[in-house]
């Protein structure tokens, strides 16, 4: 199995144990290609962000249509729980250090 260099970790909360799914912006990822898990951490290749928060300039812009776009990654784990399937949206990323 390749080692991915990871760019971007996610961590995953309590209780997430494999088998799971990882999509990122609604795309399957495939674990050793995409990604690697390491203890409670999922390791990216690619570098991913989120916005945050909007300034009032951005904001002020958009309020008057100007759109304004920047790289807004969403990392999302389905897995099951008890027989239940479960689905954790929009988990934080962190830069790899």
């Amino acid at each position: 199995m390749a080692v991915v260099e990871a760019r971007s970790i996610v961590r995953l909360p309590p209780g997430v144990r494999l088998p799971f799914e990882v999509y990122v912006n609604g795309v399957r990822q495939q674990p050793g290609i995409d990604y690697e898990v390491l203890d409670d951490t999922l390791r990216f290749e690619a570098e991913l962000r989120k916005e945050g928060k909007l300034g009032f300039w951005r904001w002020f812009l958009g309020a008057w249509g100007v759109g304004t776009y920047r790289q807004n990654d969403s990392v999302d784990v389905s897995y099951e729980r008890d027989g239940r399937p479960m689905l954790l949206e929009g988990l934080e990323i962190e830069p790899a250090g």
